[in-house]
């Protein structure tokens, strides 16, 4: 495959996010959430025979997962405009007043992280999304005040990775619902790689993007962000898409068969060279590996106990006999046994 090709395929691409570029724009390009989706669309389509606004929405997940495209299609159904932000950059009472005083009736205003609000926006929050009004209070003391402004018929989705962290008081006033997202299927994957292949006009068989969805750890961004490393790979060294070269480019990556990276297979490896396999407290596995226990717990872990490599037990974690498999040590396990 010349550069040439990548070159002219590419080139419209160059001054946009190519992330963005890559997020459907339209339910029917939409692959997986099938309840979820099902689910909105009812609601959207009963709020526009209704002339109303979307009731306001909550989606969680792990990362990766579709989240803010939800939240775009949302606004695209309804034929509305969509603000977004994020709950860090929410930091003062004044900052939450001038995104809800500049919305237009019926706007979607999307927060991502949602969980990372402060106390003091969450209250502010509460009286625009259930009764449509912006309360400011004016002056300290006896002295003060509280004026309220009439906010435009608006929908509220918000994110999260964290719903134990999302107030009760909050969750509750999602009326719309409260959505889990899933992790998708290896063939949902391919579904949505095959329609990123042409987006990037690149070319890959079917058994090339079967392997980028093997190692995708059931996330669509992940596995995009598989396929643009590979289409580099192959750009670069002037070869085709085929499934020896993503092995290649992926091993290259440090990404094995099971889509577990170096560090993945690092904590691993450590659990059963240092500890004998388990189990192992949190804080004592955070400080052999040097790494924060909240990152352990809620980057790797997940993903690592879903392909059942890792277990949490009351004392601590544990490597599975998965574990000792993948990384070649059956025969060190039985031995120790």
């Amino acid at each position: 495959m010349s550069s040439d090709s990548f070159k002219k395929g590419n080139g419209a691409l160059s001054e946009k996010s190519l992330d963005k570029t890559l997020r459907p724009e339209k339910w029917a390009d939409y692959v997986g959430q099938e309840g979820v989706r099902k689910n909105v669309q009812i609601l959207l389509r009963a709020a526009k025979e209704r002339n109303q606004s979307p009731e306001h929405l909550l989606f969680y997940g792990p990362p990766g997962l579709g989240k803010t495209t939800l939240a775009t299609l949302v606004a695209k159904e309804a034929g509305a405009g969509i603000k977004i932000t994020s709950g860090p950059a929410i930091e003062r009472v004044g900052d939450l007043a001038s995104i809800l005083t500049n919305l237009s009736p019926g706007d979607i205003l999307f927060i991502d992280e949602i969980h990372r609000l402060n106390k003091v926006i969450e209250e502010i929050l509460y009286p625009a999304m259930e009764s449509g009004v912006l309360d400011i209070i004016i002056g300290k003391g006896p002295s003060a005040r509280v004026l309220q402004l009439d906010l435009p018929p608006f929908t509220m989705v918000g994110a999260t990775t964290r719903i134990a962290s999302v107030s009760s008081p909050l969750r509750s006033r999602f009326s719309g619902g409260v959505h889990r997202l899933n992790f998708y299927s290896e063939e949902e994957i391919e579904k949505i790689l095959e329609r990123s292949a042409k987006i990037l006009r690149v070319k890959a068989g079917k058994d090339a993007l079967k392997e980028i969805a093997q190692r995708s750890r059931f996330t669509p961004r992940t596995a995009n962000y598989y396929l643009k490393r590979c289409r580099d790979f192959a750009q670069v060294h002037r070869r085709p898409m085929s499934k020896e070269n993503i092995k290649e480019a992926l091993e290259l990556l440090e990404i094995d068969r099971l889509g577990l990276s170096s560090h993945d297979r690092k904590i691993l490896e450590t659990i059963i060279g240092k500890f004998g396999g388990g189990p192992v407290g949190l804080n004592t596995l955070s400080t052999a590996l040097s790494e924060e226990s909240s990152t352990l717990e809620e980057v790797y872990e997940p993903y690592l106990i879903q392909t059942g490599l890792l277990e949490r037990t009351p004392r601590g974690r544990a490597a599975t006999p998965r574990a000792y498999e993948h990384l070649g040590l059956k025969e060190i396990r039985r031995r120790e046994d």
